[in-house]
């Protein structure tokens, strides 16, 4: 019972983050139709910047999240303003293409800039573990869980409630109804990577505190499209849904089938859920299903 309790506890915390990192998806394809194939690689190179920040540079912890922010906020602007902004009304798959490229070359300057590969954030949330009955669990799923759900409500309010959001929404819809009502489309697609890298940011903080950093976080970025696709493309709801349910499958499946199979079977875990949702329910959960007419 108790390592049951803590899968449970664990995957759902490791969940959240799967769904707040899927956000950064989200957040992109609300506003511009774009697939961001980059979206592991924004995750790995902020994980690093932050390690840098408090171990090379030896900020406080409160010190240097503000400062990544603001790197992932340029990080977001100069994407979209040098390598996307230039590609408007190109076909859609030119622009799937260029974040692809640019997934690749942000791994490759991790490498340079980071060349060991691996390394660990400093203690970041007090180490004090928490008891749920007769499992332990250490404070940083607690505290990824936490955070990642307050973010989820803010974006959630922000973009339903708020005139940015709803212009940003209104973008993905229609773009020439929109820059016909006035609005500056290039300032939507800017803010929707600026917020895109900033949810990346404060996933790889989160997830690098529980286990580390490392080239895996790429595979993070990875797995969180299995949460955009279970919970819906377009859907925040969906991707705060999905997140714990993948995070589950991934959680139970690694702890009870790894005696029987192989030591990475969960890692495999996230992709046989998208072959059996693309199958079953291709717009996903709560996705938008769109009917063209050819």
């Amino acid at each position: 019972m108790t390592e049951l309790l803590q899968f449970l506890i664990t995957g759902l915390a490791v969940g959240m983050v799967y769904a707040l990192i899927a956000l950064g998806f989200a957040l992109v394809w609300k506003s511009s139709g774009v697939a961001n194939l980059a979206l592991g690689q924004l995750v790995l190179i902020c994980s690093w910047f932050t390690y840098s920040m408090m171990v090379q540079v030896n900020l406080p912890f409160w010190a240097a999240f503000p400062v990544v922010i603001i790197f992932a906020l340029l990080l977001g602007w100069f994407i979209e303003r040098f390598a996307l902004r230039p590609l408007i009304a190109q076909p859609i798959l030119s622009m799937i293409a260029v974040t692809l490229g640019i997934g690749y070359f942000i791994g490759g300057l991790v490498s340079f800039i980071w060349p060991w590969s691996i390394d660990a954030l400093p203690e970041i949330f007090p180490s004090t573990p928490v008891y749920f009955g007769t499992a332990v669990i250490s404070q940083e799923y607690i505290w990824a869980a936490g955070i990642s759900l307050s973010i989820f409500i803010l974006l959630t309010l922000f973009y339903k409630y708020h005139r940015m959001g709803i212009a940003m929404r209104a973008t993905a819809d229609d773009q020439m109804a929109v820059q016909a009502c006035g609005v500056p489309v290039t300032r939507i697609f800017s803010m929707s990577w600026m917020f895109a890298c900033v949810v990346a940011a404060v996933g790889g903080i989160l997830i690098s505190s529980i286990g580390g950093i490392s080239n895996g976080l790429v595979d993070i970025g990875l797995k969180t499209f299995s949460v955009v696709i279970l919970g819906g493309l377009d859907s925040f709801i969906g991707a705060m849904i999905a997140g714990p349910i993948i995070g589950l499958a991934e959680s139970l499946g690694g702890g009870y089938l790894t005696p029987y199979l192989w030591p990475g079977v969960k890692d495999i875990i996230p992709f046989i859920i998208i072959i059996i949702v693309v199958m079953v329910k291709p717009y996903g959960l709560f996705g938008e299903e769109r009917i063209e007419r050819i």
